[in-house]
């Protein structure tokens, strides 16, 4: 293909591609808890069934990252691309159409799908493909993308759910779709496959695929069954056991999808540590104050309240981005994760106190999830040669998406069955959160001291350049092993 668009040597169109191209679900994602409600009204559809739209959507975000570096591998990227981004248009507008139940079902999770495909297609080239002066800039853009964006969703859902309307905030988020489809017509340059002779890794697939809507299913039929019914943990184990297999034959295999082997060392394992810790203590707090809330005050008085949280998410996007070159990114992820301990602190009681306490909660919440995740990213990323982003992203963000989004409905049905009255019972989820916060920022910390790591600049020329890693990373428990430290395992491979 020849054509090649005018905006392709354009980083501030590379940027505008990718702010478009995710937040407009990642900003839904977080959205749509205050909207079922109105949207069980409208289409009509149970809880029930919007939880598990919701569930599959969120099991197809993560399948997608996996599907999409096995496209990438055999398929031109870029043209993919314009599939993505299409489709994504298309199950916009089923969505906002929904001329029936099952539009709006197909649409959700079409979008959620398409979504993880653009990142794992659109995110990387922004990364690398820029001279080294651009990727701090890159990493605040991420970290507005992807948690601003869900920082603003609970503002914007419980809006529209205060004026019962929902419409209105789906066609917005088809509208930014077709801004993004734009804007990869805009930015094309052809690119060929990375190796069409690499071959395909179907077990990896099937167990992302089934593991993921097993457990994501489970998970969401929590709203109206009890744990231990077949429906719930069948699925729901069973699909947690085969994301489990999945990284495990990823580290055995010759050829993975996914750089699991490589991975496996200090600063790598703490960043996905973090990231996963702080996505579902997060999520799950963000879900609990909704839940306390939502018999004692009107959507939009909660939406309110939270703004605080995407405030705090932009403050410490701008601080990733001052911190990029230094030596402090695992300090801040670390700190995000005392901040997210701090708001699982102040939000314990959140079902009987004041309005003052989501206020703080949800600024505490931003700030930790703003310093922790993306920057969380980063150290995994920073840990291999700059070839193997894609891959390391893909697999950064499917543990992430799985702990976020199965976690949430597991801590709100705690929350609704732990103890005789919500108010209890939502106190002690909390907690709950405190521990998920509070457990993985310390054995996080403690990986690098067994791991006798030390903090490092990352060298971003060298690893743009792709002989190398930004940073060396020890071999896990190097301290105890005495074993002397040395550069990623497998980092030039």
């Amino acid at each position: 293909m020849r054509f090649r668009g005018p905006l392709a040597d354009s980083y501030p169109a590379a940027v505008a591609l990718v702010v478009f191209a995710l937040i407009p679900y990642l900003a839904l994602s977080s959205a749509i808890n205050p909207l079922l409600p109105v949207l069980s009204k409208s289409l009509p559809l149970s809880r029930q069934a919007l939880q598990l739209t919701t569930g599959m959507a969120n099991a197809a975000y993560a399948f997608g990252t996996v599907i999409a570096v096995q496209f990438a591998v055999h398929l031109r990227g870029r043209r993919m691309l314009v599939l993505y981004a299409t489709l994504f248009v298309v199950g916009s507008v089923l969505t906002a159409l929904a001329l029936t139940p099952a539009f709006f079902i197909a649409g959700h999770i079409l979008q959620g799908l398409t979504t993880s495909l653009m990142l794992i297609a659109a995110v990387p080239p922004l990364v690398i493909g820029w001279p080294p002066s651009k990727t701090p800039v890159t990493g605040v853009i991420m970290n507005l993308c992807i948690f601003g964006a869900v920082a603003v969703g609970p503002v914007a859902g419980g809006v529209q759910a205060g004026a019962d309307a929902w419409r209105p905030l789906f066609w917005i988020v088809a509208g930014l779709g077709a801004v993004a489809l734009l804007f990869v017509f805009l930015t094309f340059e052809d690119q060929p496959p990375q190796d069409r002779s690499a071959p395909w890794d179907l077990v990896a697939i099937v167990l992302a695929g089934v593991g993921s809507a097993a457990a994501f299913f489970g998970a969401s039929e929590l709203l109206s069954h009890r744990m231990l019914d077949l429906i719930v943990f069948l699925p729901l184990v069973g699909g947690v056991v085969m994301i489990i297999v999945l990284v495990v034959h990823e580290y055995l295999v010759k050829n993975p999808l996914m750089p699991v082997r490589q991975l496996a060392t200090t600063f790598p394992v703490a960043g996905i540590t973090v990231a996963m810790c702080a996505g579902a203590a997060s999520v799950g707090l963000v879900t609990l104050t909704q839940f306390a809330f939502e018999k004692k005050a009107s959507p939009t008085h909660l939406a309110m309240l939270f703004w605080p949280e995407f405030g705090a998410a932009v403050a410490t996007a701008i601080l990733f981005g001052t911190l990029f070159r230094t030596r402090l990114i695992p300090v801040l992820a670390f700190g995000g994760m005392v901040m997210l301990a701090a708001a699982a602190a102040v939000l314990t009681g959140v079902a009987h106190g004041p309005d003052a306490l989501v206020i703080i909660g949800s600024g505490l919440v931003g700030l930790g999830v703003g310093a922790s995740v993306s920057p969380a990213l980063f150290i995994a990323g920073f840990s291999l040669r700059s070839a193997q982003i894609q891959r390391v992203f893909a697999l950064v963000e499917l543990l992430r998406g799985a702990a976020a989004f199965i976690a949430a409905p597991l801590l709100l049905h705690l929350a609704m069955t732990v103890a005789p009255n919500p108010t209890a019972g939502i106190n002690t989820a909390v907690w709950v959160c405190f521990g998920i916060a509070a457990g993985g920022g310390l054995f996080a910390a403690y990986l690098f001291v067994l791991g006798r790591a030390r903090l490092q600049r990352p060298d971003l020329e060298r690893w743009q350049g792709g002989e190398d890693p930004a940073w060396e990373s020890p071999p896990l428990a190097a301290g105890i092993r005495g074993r002397p430290r040395r550069r990623a395992v497998g980092s030039r491979g």
